[in-house]
């Protein structure tokens, strides 16, 4: 019985060490092959997706800026973008300004159909190509008779620093658009006299005459100080962008006044000088004339302004219109989105040599500080474009006042 007893225990024993081990061996096959699952699931790359944004259909000489923003790639992964202007009409040199930016644009120069193809990379392979077709015609131009030829204001303006009466009476007959105004603002002002602006607001005699039909030329005309008025607001206050002061290539010797210097002094987005400006963008010259070098926020408020729609306020010198902050995000498109429109211009690179220092006066300063680059926002050098707005449906080239660089237009783009 000891034997039997013997040989059953010593059974069980091996019986035991066997289900064991191959419960042990069972759970490291399970678990190699596990990690051999997670490594081959870890390995596999998801294709990127190209979105070439929606089609666009816009005026001829207009600056079209592509979006591949919605492309994606669904591990996370960085992408990189390739675009190609695949198709142009007979005659056209366009080009985009880049062939791996997320946005680039080109200048649609031929009335016609553009197509733009993007694939995008995510460092390991290429996704389908997505395509977008830009439609370009040509702006409807015509008269502005019927668009607030009628507008007349007359009323006191009580700010401690006005105290007149503001008059402005815009009439069109005979082909011309008519200004006949007292160039005293119908919104509140600054203090002025102030510390950094020693001039007093007065009457002025204002009297401007434009064109009811204007011409687009391909030319820009500087205007602005002694170049003549850029053009007014509607209330009959100027525009006028610029300042007389100035700095020379030392950088030591600058003045407020008389423009003797190479480097001319911007009123607005720079702290090394104060022109004591008010809210509105504006202060006073010395022959009491209040004048705007940017967004006449006053006025604008006045006039509704707002993110919700497209605001006139004024009229360039070469008879086209100009409007406030907003417009259309595709310019041909009036259900597009409006945003807020922005200046093509960018800070110089390299600095010129015989520029003051920039320790001392920061990039920005001067007008010679910026360079107009195209694409590089949403207007072109005098701060305008063709598009329709509110009053012209079919289209017409108008300016705009920004909140960047230049603020307003320093030229015109229309016959004079």
């Amino acid at each position: 019985m000891k034997n039997i007893f013997s040989y059953c225990n010593n059974f069980a024993t091996a019986l035991i060490s066997l289900l064991l081990a191959c419960s042990l061996t069972a759970c490291g096959s399970s678990s190699e092959t596990q990690d051999s699952t997670t490594e081959n699931s870890t390995a596999v790359n998801t294709v990127p997706i190209a979105d070439a944004g929606i089609d666009q259909a816009i005026f001829l000489g207009s600056t079209v800026t592509l979006s591949g923003e919605q492309s994606s790639d669904a591990d996370g992964d960085n992408i990189n973008y390739a675009w190609t202007l695949s198709t142009i009409p007979n005659g056209s040199i366009a080009v985009l300004s880049s062939e791996s930016a997320v946005s680039p644009t080109f200048t649609a120069d031929v009335i016609g159909n553009y197509v733009a193809h993007l694939t995008v990379n995510d460092a390991q392979v290429n996704s389908e190509t997505d395509s977008v077709e830009i439609i370009v015609s040509e702006a409807i131009t015509g008269s502005t008779l019927g668009v607030l030829c009628d507008y007349n204001y007359s009323q006191y303006n009580d700010s401690a620093s006005v105290q007149y009466t503001s008059t402005a009476q815009w009439s069109c007959s005979n082909g011309e658009r008519a200004l006949s105004a007292n160039g005293i603002p119908d919104h509140e002002v600054g203090t002025f006299p102030n510390n950094n602006n020693p001039n007093t607001i007065t009457e002025q005699n204002v009297s401007a005459q434009y064109a009811l039909l204007p011409i687009e030329s391909n030319n820009a005309t500087t205007l602005g100080g002694p170049n003549g008025t850029t053009g007014y607001v509607l209330n009959g206050v100027k525009i006028d962008a610029n300042t007389a002061g100035s700095c020379d290539d030392s950088g030591n010797d600058c003045s407020l006044i008389g423009n003797t210097g190479n480097w001319h002094i911007e009123a607005l987005g720079q702290t090394s000088f104060n022109f004591g400006t008010d809210d509105n963008n504006a202060h006073v010259q010395p022959g009491g004339s209040y004048h705007y070098h940017g967004m006449p926020e006053g006025f604008v408020t006045k006039q509704g302004g707002n993110s919700t729609t497209m605001t006139i306020i004024g009229w360039a010198a070469d008879g086209f219109p100009i409007y406030a902050r907003y417009g259309y995000s595709i310019a041909s498109d009036s259900t597009s989105a409006l945003k807020s429109m922005t200046g093509s211009y960018e800070l110089v690179s390299p600095v010129s040599s015989t520029r003051p220092s920039t320790d001392i006066y920061p990039l920005g300063t001067f007008g010679e500080d910026w360079q107009y680059v195209a694409g590089s926002g949403d207007l072109d050098e005098c701060n305008g474009r063709v598009g329709v707005t509110p009053e012209f449906p079919n289209g017409i080239y108008h300016y705009y006042a920004t909140d960047t660089y230049p603020y307003f237009q320093r030229c015109v783009k229309g016959e004079l």
